[in-house]
């Protein structure tokens, strides 16, 4: 009977031993599954979408010496203005993201309300009423930015031109008329802005350029002939707020 006793308990420890060893075993192999990360903020793909802010020009024109004397201005001598006005547009681009450099090409094309006038008096009150006009301001550009999460803080620059108008009435004297004439401008842009990714479409930013354009000769025609200018806005400038829509692109995802 003893012997029997012995046998049994023997055989149990042993059934025991197995068990623990085979959940070792299962302990050993286990492996948690990676813990779930929000994913980054993705900055590739196409974009769309609009602007809105405040423009400043700053217009010239002087007399080139072509020309009859109407508008009383002698060669060399012209005038300069500064004036603001409201502006809004759209634009579209692309935007590649390696790591968290972030690079990519962006149009715009936006409607501004600059102009100005004054009177020329030097031959009498109300005499030459001279005028100016920047309505379209467009814009082809790099972008070169670094993105930290949600945010890009980015460079830009390229292309930028302008459709500009000058006119003048002359009323008072021999050599009368009036006339004027619009020309498209040509020139650089450089700029700078932050964005921010509010959700993984929609993203909005603020933004600041500075564009400089090169001459046009405008002639002005009067009773008297033609009065020639060499003309151009000498410089634009704007801030806008920004919001686009960012077509879906791969997501990066952290783990």
């Amino acid at each position: 009977m003893r012997n029997k006793l012995i046998a049994a308990f023997a055989c149990t420890t042993a059934l025991v031993s197995t068990g623990v060893a085979s959940a070792a075993d299962l302990g050993a192999r286990y492996t948690k599954a990676p813990a779930y990360v929000e994913p980054l903020f993705n900055w590739t793909g196409f974009y769309v979408g609009g602007h809105i802010g405040g423009a400043w020009t700053n217009q010239q024109f002087i007399n080139n010496g072509t020309g009859a004397a109407f508008g009383d201005l002698l060669p060399g001598e012209g005038y300069r203005q500064r004036n603001a006005g409201v502006m809004g547009g759209a634009q579209i681009g692309y935007n590649w993201q390696a790591n968290n450099y972030v690079f990519g090409v962006e149009g715009t094309i936006s409607g501004l309300d600059n102009k100005g006038s004054f009177t020329n008096t030097a031959f009498g009150a109300g005499d030459d009423v001279f005028s100016w006009r920047t309505n379209v301001l467009a814009t082809v550009v790099g972008r070169a930015g670094f993105a930290v999460q949600n945010n890009l803080f980015y460079f830009k620059g390229g292309y930028a031109g302008a459709n500009n108008r000058l006119s003048v009435t002359d009323t008072v004297g021999v050599a009368t008329g009036s006339g004027g004439q619009t020309h498209w401008a040509n020139g650089w842009t450089v700029g700078a802005g932050w964005e921010y990714g509010v959700t993984r479409n929609w993203i909005v930013g603020l933004e600041y350029n500075y564009a400089a354009f090169t001459s046009q000769t405008y002639q002005l025609g009067g009773t008297s002939g033609n009065y020639t200018f060499d003309a151009k806005p000498r410089d634009i400038q704007w801030a806008v707020v920004r919001a686009s829509y960012k077509f879906d692109a791969p997501t990066i995802a952290r783990y």
